[in-house]
């Protein structure tokens, strides 16, 4: 290609609404436009990149054996009813209507298609194991699109699902998932940590991420050095120490606390009570019923813990309105004694850490007031203990004891082990070898191809611009004659070369503007082009050519060899 004959709307300054190094390059290097919030335009380098990622992902996902079909992205809500996803999902679905007043769902992902494919096409142990993915554009109706494909309205995205016989079949088509992402991460140059993650409105046994390490990430992973030991904060577990028990003996005692409406304002005098020894009361309604939620006064809720413990994403902190009517006090003075309680049947969730714990206190369901000497379980009915505390830097890991770190990053891959909640809602089932009718096992493994994209350019740039690596580079050689004369030695060794690198396979642009010499590497720099060859008539009076790799030193290359020393490069890159 030559550079004349594309367009690379590179931009010296970067756009105000970029927020993050990678969202920057992405516009400043020409390879996206934005349309509107969420949505953008992939120009012709932008595009190539991104090819290239689409078929490193395709031939890893061929090589683990799946089976490459299309899905419509436009679904029949009744089958995310049948799933259940249409009430917990809804925050994220875009719908439409049709001519006919119908509704319809723009897919954000296809379980429910998928399932209802099978269930049609498979009834047989003898027809399973079968992995099925695509490549395909989705739809989620983000609440804030941020960070450039990050978190977009539409982006694309591989999603693969399996169908086994049995949970051992399952757990296999799982790892070999698992195996096959590692292998796309790596092949794309990305640096990732697997860890363990909440399964959340997907449902399912366990499940795992690709994190890449970047601190603009949107995600916390908590992780060990010694052990090795790797989870997203909203899974995270640790060792710590519960509070310590105080006799019991003394009875709950009312003390007014005025204008102490924060676990803080309470550890302070005249009232002096540690955080440990506090019970933090949270109100969230779910399913229209109010319920509690108890912590201990130094801890933080991880409300991807609670909704598991829920088993709904469908909940929402209380409005003070409503936690008075049902409490008959404001935020900073409400408890979950049961005396003080209105009525019976009260739904209280507590964090493990509180367990068995005495002399503590809380707040008295009375404005200006808390009680203290509590004790759980004589005080204080819990209904479910549950994990549902944040991790926190520094406390111990729960395999090794070692001290957890906590690092930002991207998610850019999720794996799932469904087991059988959509099989069973959508009738997907099978004869087993007895003659007797089960659901299918389930897995669901997804990439965002165009977050991978992004998160590559997150991980490998300097203060120049991107550093593509080889393998989703859009062109992995970019050749720079500085003088673009037709009938100039400079330009017509540029054409040889290019002609020779292009008869090889090996993507190469020529740029062939009638630009300043610096203005032109600047624009290679910037856009990321792995491999530049520099041709000018100084060099060239030599009898060389100038060979730099994009995050490497500038070598002189006699012309003769110039091709097979980036034969070379190419080779190393690929480890091939």
């Amino acid at each position: 290609m030559r550079w004349t004959q594309t367009i690379i709307p590179t931009l010296k300054e970067t756009p105000a609404e970029a927020e993050i190094v990678s969202h920057k390059l992405l516009l400043r290097a020409g390879l996206i436009r934005k349309l509107t919030g969420g949505l953008y335009i992939f120009m012709p380098l932008g595009l190539r990149a991104l090819r290239k990622v689409e078929q490193i992902v395709r031939e890893e996902m061929n090589r683990a054996g799946a089976l490459e079909l299309l899905m419509p992205a436009l679904q029949p809500p009744e089958i995310w009813e049948k799933s259940g996803r249409y009430e917990t999902a809804r925050d994220v679905l875009f719908k439409v209507r049709d001519r006919a007043k119908k509704e319809w769902v723009l897919g954000p992902t296809h379980e429910e298609v998928i399932t209802t494919l099978v269930a049609g096409e498979i009834n047989s142990y003898r027809q399973m194991p079968k992995n099925f993915y695509q490549i395909q554009t989705k739809f989620r109706d983000e609440i804030r699109p941020r960070f450039g494909l990050m978190r977009a309205k539409e982006f694309i995205m591989k999603d693969a699902y399996s169908f086994d016989s049995s949970d051992a079949g399952a757990q296999e088509s799982y790892h070999k998932m698992y195996n096959a992402y590692a292998r796309i991460f790596q092949r794309c140059g990305l640096k990732t940590i697997a860890v363990e993650a909440d399964t959340g409105v997907m449902g399912g046994k366990f499940s795992h991420e690709f994190m890449v390490p970047a601190e603009t990430g949107e995600n916390d992973v908590a992780y060990c050095d010694g052990c090795g030991y790797a989870a997203n904060v909203e899974k995270a577990s640790s060792n710590v120490t519960k509070t310590a028990s105080e006799p019991s003996a003394a009875l709950p005692e009312k003390f007014p606390t005025p204008g102490a409406v924060t676990i803080d304002a309470l550890t302070k005098a005249p009232h002096s009570v540690p955080a440990e020894r506090q019970i933090k009361t949270l109100v969230y309604v779910a399913d229209s019923k109010i319920v509690l939620v108890l912590l201990r006064g130094d801890d933080q809720l991880n409300e991807a813990k609670l909704a598991g413990t829920l088993g709904s994403t469908m909940f929402r902190p209380g409005e003070p309105e409503e936690i008075f009517t049902a409490m008959g006090a404001h935020p900073g003075s409400l408890g979950a004694v049961a005396a003080t309680l209105k009525g019976d049947g009260w739904a209280i969730y507590a964090d493990e850490r509180l367990k068995d714990t005495t002399g503590m206190t809380t707040g008295a369901n009375e404005d200006g007031f808390h009680l203290r000497n509590i004790e759980i379980g004589r005080d204080i009915k819990v209904s479910k203990w549950a994990d549902l505390r944040l991790v926190q830097a520094g406390e111990p890991c729960a395999k090794c004891g070692q001290p957890l770190k906590v690092q930002r990053a991207i998610e850019v891959g999720h794996v799932f082990k469904l087991g059988t909640k959509y099989s069973e809602a959508l009738h997907a089932m099978f004869l087993d070898e007895t003659g007797r009718q089960q659901p299918a096992v389930m897995g669901c493994y997804g990439i965002g191809v165009t977050r991978t994209l992004q998160a590559v350019i997150e991980q490998s740039n300097d203060a120049n611009g991107i550093v593509w690596p080889i393998s989703v580079a859009p062109y992995t050689v970019c050749i720079t004659p500085l003088n673009v004369a037709p009938e100039s030695p400079v330009m017509q060794l540029a054409e040889k070369i290019y002609a020779e690198l292009t008869s090889l396979g090996i993507d190469t642009i020529l740029d062939d503007r009638n630009e300043r010499p610096g203005f032109k590497f600047k624009d290679s720099e910037l856009v990321g082009f792995p491999i530049r060859i520099g041709i000018g008539e100084k060099s060239l009076a030599k009898g060389e050519v100038e060979l730099k790799p994009r995050a490497g030193a500038l070598t002189a290359v006699k012309v003769e060899d110039a091709v097979s020393a980036v034969q070379a490069l190419v080779r190393a890159a690929l480890g091939a």
